[in-house]
């Protein structure tokens, strides 16, 4: 299948999965209703539905439409921040988790629910505190003299532990019979916090910041090769490398402020993609993006509709991720190419 085609495939099924998913809920809506009622936004022109224009208006618009944007954006934006961190750090086995941001964005939502009471401000905590674990391990690194791709990871290491240790601190202060719970809960992921307000607000540097990766995906295919080669083709490695990990970890600390602590995406989602278009980041970055977002709005779905009481989505996918990770181990050890 030509590169074009499975864009253009894949963001075809995105489509189509994402108007599935606005039918699926506790309250039954029909495929019908959903596409009349989608018409009728597109057309400006009444269209006789089953259910009540206003109802469904309330139900899409209000409920349904902003959850399976941020299970597009949250699959996407871990997706090409694993893809890109990768490449990057030319490992096959490296996450958006890295440089600890997930661990730091974790710590200040866990902190921001037991200092704040408006939702907004645990938010903003949760990027704040993903931001500086970031940062923590960038200064880390560059306190020592030697391999900047070493180093950065074992600056990573060490913010990731220092935050979680952070978190551990605050889980054991926090109230047992109120703030513990729902601490605990958001960690395990999900998207039922995902109101409209915060799907696009936090949307809009989420999609520019993926954008971006996506045009410098050029630059992730000369880093791939070695700091030494990219330097002799006058690439500034530096500062497209401190400038790359600064937009995955951005929408990566974006997607904890968007559905809590959601792991294994970043994983297991560009290896997917590497087996279906090659190693070629041009295409892969693109081609992440598009898997990412059909992945996650199906664990989703898997997750809301399989019981009664909806699962969290970061249990769903860590099931998946877990066996998924023993064979890519194994795709490591034979190389990216074979």
């Amino acid at each position: 299948m030509k590169r074009p085609t499975v864009i253009t495939s894949l963001t075809l099924l995105l489509i189509v999965m994402g108007v599935i998913s606005l039918t699926l809920g506790k309250y039954p809506v029909t495929l019908r209703d959903t596409a009349l009622f989608l018409l009728a936004k597109i057309t400006g022109q009444q269209q006789a539905t089953a259910l009540s224009m206003d109802l469904l208006d309330s139900l899409f618009l209000s409920i349904r439409l902003p959850r399976v944007v941020a299970a597009v954006l949250v699959g996407s934006s871990l997706s090409v921040a694993g893809a890109a961190f990768q490449a990057m750090f030319i490992n096959p086995l490296v996450s958006p988790s890295l440089l600890g941001v997930l661990a730091g964005a974790s710590f200040g939502a866990a902190l921001g629910m037991i200092l704040f009471k408006s939702w907004l401000a645990v938010q903003v905590s949760t990027f704040v505190f993903g931001f500086i674990s970031v940062m923590v391990a960038v200064g880390i690194a560059r306190m020592f003299k030697g391999s900047a791709i070493l180093l950065l990871i074992l600056g990573g290491v060490i913010s990731g532990a220092m935050f979680t240790s952070l978190l551990s601190v605050v889980k054991y202060c926090a109230d047992p019979y109120e703030k513990l719970p729902a601490i605990v809960y958001w960690l395990m992921g999900g998207l039922s916090y995902a109101d409209a307000q915060t799907v696009w607000i936090t949307a809009v540097p989420m999609v520019i910041s993926m954008i971006m990766l996506v045009a410098m995906s050029g630059y992730l295919n000369v880093l791939s090769m070695g700091d030494e080669e990219a330097r002799a083709l006058g690439v500034p490695v530096e500062k497209i490398r401190l400038l790359m990990i600064f937009l995955a970890s951005l929408v990566s600390s974006l997607t904890v402020v968007m559905g809590g602590m959601i792991g294994w995406v970043g994983l297991i989602i560009p290896h997917i993609s590497r087996m279906l278009v090659g190693p070629d980041n041009k295409i892969l970055i693109p081609v992440s993006i598009l898997i990412g977002g059909i992945y996650l709005l199906l664990v989703d779905d898997i997750s809301r509709m399989l019981f009664d009481t909806e699962i969290p989505i970061g249990i769903v996918t860590s099931l998946v991720g877990i066996p998924f990770f023993v064979f890519v181990m194994k795709k490591a050890n034979r190389g990216w190419g074979s």
